[in-house]
């Protein structure tokens, strides 16, 4: 299987990004949203879980997957391509920068934090935008 994480690796808000600060998205009713599921889970865990941990994950929780057949459904989920973290909305739409360290374990700043700046003017720190919403 190859490997999807990125490593030493910003992405910052895409260039279309409409918030100019971040944006917590809050659950409504039962089911989360992609971004809440993201935004949870690395928000809670900063530094714990790789993209392809949070990808799963979301698709797992999506899709009501018991713990008893996650191993046998990532091999599956990640048979074929997959899109990344570049996609998220968290990027594209709410502000938030995600940061994969050397180990490719995220966390996520606020677009408005001096830490954001801090990481986004690293020079030995590979830097990539979000995906745009629109085509330019």
């Amino acid at each position: 299987m190859k490997d999807m994480n990125y490593y030493n690796t910003f992405i910052q808000v895409a260039e279309d990004c409409p918030a100019s600060a971040a944006i917590i998205r809050k659950a409504k009713g039962e089911s989360k949203t992609i971004p809440v599921i993201q935004y949870e889970m690395i928000s809670n865990h900063p530094y714990q879980y790789t993209q392809e941990d949070v990808l799963f994950e979301v698709f797992a929780a999506r899709n009501h997957i018991s713990e008893n057949d996650r191993v046998s459904a990532r091999e599956k989920f990640f048979s074929k391509g997959q899109p990344c973290l570049r996609t998220s909305s968290l990027g594209k739409r709410y502000g938030w920068g995600i940061h994969h360290n050397a180990q490719g374990k995220v966390a996520i700043y606020a677009v408005e934090s001096d830490d954001y700046i801090k990481i986004m003017n690293d020079k030995g720190i590979t830097q990539v935008k979000a995906m745009r919403s629109k085509r330019a």
